[in-house]
């Protein structure tokens, strides 16, 4: 419920500092007192327009914050987790207005855009008056209220998840058709290439053994030149056969001089073993320089196919295999993607035959629940100077607008008169019937769909006696399961509160000037009968009002 209410500056509101609580209040005071200041005051708090008119005359801002004491389980508390703010216990709405224009919004004294905090506010208050725009004006809310009196919540979280999984299912249908479409029109295109590698075969490391052997080949003539000069070098003059035939004659002459002549002879061994070793790598290697004419073509048209290939297909020559290998498994992964096609599709099916059942039901028990609250809605209308009336829940469905909700669309349309035509409620209903009606309404409703604070501005307008009676019967009603507040005009009305706030205007000096302020006050016992007397009376009260009083408040005792 709302707690406190502190309005600092705020048209002619100086300073103000009000507390509530549970059931039905009653604010009351003559015409032009300020009720309507009170109301835009509070208003503001919830994220209502900001403007630098608000600001009282002198001052540099304006202040309104509002307290609210709500269940732990309260949507008010699930919306400020999802925006990442505190709230435990209880809950304060904050918002300055600047006389420049500028306005701030705070919750718990958390910093949040104006869109969050009238977010919020509709969570908390509903505020009902004769041109108010606050209220049902979304119609959305037409079909939460008919849903919530139907006891559809539950089914209603079931059908959602379901109807989000299918909606997934779709989207995972489409993109895998379209990936399937897109190999498809690639296949042809993909085969000729594979064709064309399969042909190829290359393999990792091909290119640049090719490549050695081309430069190899190409100037081998030169190389096996260089190699026999080399090989003559070593076996130049007879050399080796010299330095052969002297460590024989030196191995044959050792004895005494044995240890002066072996590191001779090892070295010698050594140098005719490096030289035979190396004219054997020579003859290796002149060896593998000598080719056929024909080898070095075959050798330049596959390393220039190779190449061709990598430009065609813009990929380097060492990647060709892997290319070719994605391929093929793109090619075999098309039949396993068209039986995963056909699965997807049948839990597609699936889910649409479970959401259609679930979204038939629905509107079925919304039908049943929109006659329902017709006749209750009807009967609270007599009383409240309605009689003619009706009131009646339209249903449009339209299965082609299927969403999270169903397909239902709801509009609360009345009749005024009979053989009127019925129209929209917003539309239709005149700014004191739009009131009662929505009384009518909440009263059958109780506490499904309400918000914790409702607010009816002058519902009472037009009316008086038994009417104005039957409408302060039907608050005291509603307050039972919400905090219920009223500005009235009516002293059956004001009689039957539990709590009475009067809103008076008066005139004193603040700054060496005139000035005239709004004030709220709570009034005890004894003032709350002479206020009543005095709805009752007008300017001057008489004893015979005062007793008037008394009896409307010994009613409501």
């Amino acid at each position: 419920m709302l707690a406190a209410l502190s309005i600092r500056n705020i048209v002619l509101i100086d300073r103000l500092d009000l507390e509530f609580g549970a059931g039905l209040t009653a604010l009351t005071g003559e015409t032009g007192a300020g009720k309507s200041i009170l109301l835009d005051a509070f208003a503001l708090a919830l994220g209502g327009r900001g403007d630098a008119r608000l600001v009282r005359h002198g001052a540099n801002r304006g202040q309104v914050t509002a307290v609210f004491e709500l269940p732990g389980d309260h949507p008010a508390f699930a919306l400020l987790r999802d925006n990442e703010i505190d709230a435990d216990g209880e809950l304060v709405l904050r918002r300055i207005q600047s006389a420049d224009g500028r306005t701030r919004a705070l919750i718990n004294d958390a910093p949040v855009s104006i869109g969050l905090l009238r977010r919020l506010g509709r969570l908390l208050v509903e505020i009902h008056g004769q041109h108010d725009d606050r209220a049902l004006t979304d119609l959305a809310t037409h079909r939460q209220l008919l849903d919530a009196y139907a006891g559809l919540e539950a089914d209603l979280a079931v059908f959602a998840s379901r109807y989000q999984a299918m909606c997934a299912a779709r989207r995972a249908v489409d993109e895998h058709m379209l990936e399937i479409e897109q190999i498809r029109e690639r296949s042809g295109y993909l085969s000729h290439v594979l064709e064309e590698l399969r042909s190829l075969d290359p393999t990792p490391g091909e290119e640049e053994e090719l490549a050695g052997r081309r430069q190899v080949m190409m100037n081998a003539e030169k190389i096996i030149k260089q190699l026999s000069e080399a090989d003559e070098a070593l076996s130049e003059r007879g050399g080796l056969r010299k330095l052969a035939s002297l460590l024989r004659k030196l191995e044959r002459g050792s004895g005494a001089t044995d240890e002066l002549l072996q590191p001779v002879t090892k070295a010698i061994e050594q140098v005719l073993l490096e030289v035979a070793e190396a004219q054997s790598v020579i003859a290796e290697a002149a060896r593998h320089c000598r080719f056929e004419p024909r080898e070095l073509e075959e050798a330049e048209e596959r390393l220039f196919a190779l190449r061709e290939a990598s430009r065609k297909h813009k990929a380097p020559v060492a990647a060709l295999p892997d290319l070719m290998e994605r391929i093929e498994k793109e090619l075999a992964a098309l039949d396993a993607d068209e039986q995963e096609l056909a699965r997807l599709q049948s839990e597609l099916d699936e889910l649409q035959q479970q959401v259609a059942r679930l979204a038939a039901e629905i509107s079925q028990r919304r039908n049943k629940a929109a006659r329902q609250l017709d006749r209750a809605v009807c009967a609270e209308l007599a009383p409240l100077k309605l009689e003619k009336a009706r009131f009646i829940t339209q249903i449009e469905t339209d299965r082609e607008k299927l969403g999270p909700g169903g397909y239902d669309h709801v509009v609360f349309h009345v009749r005024t008169n009979p053989g009127a035509k019925p129209g929209p409620l917003m539309q239709v209903a005149s700014g004191g019937e739009l009131s009662r009606f929505i009384l009518a309404l909440k009263v059958v409703l109780a506490e499904k769909g309400a918000a914790p604070v409702l607010i009816f501005d002058e519902i009472d307008k037009g009316v008086g006696g038994a009417t104005a009676t039957a409408i302060g019967e039907r608050l005291l009603r509603l307050a039972e399961n919400v905090q219920a507040l009223t500005v009235t005009h009516a002293p059956q009305i004001a009689a039957l509160a539990k709590g009475h706030l009067q809103i008076s205007k008066s005139t004193r000096k603040q700054n060496g000037a005139e000035q005239t302020f709004t004030q709220v006050r709570r009034l005890p016992e004894k003032e709350r009968r002479e206020e009543i007397a005095r709805m009752l009376a007008g300017t001057k009260v008489t004893r015979e009002a005062r007793a008037a009083a008394d009896q409307l408040m010994g009613k409501s005792a």
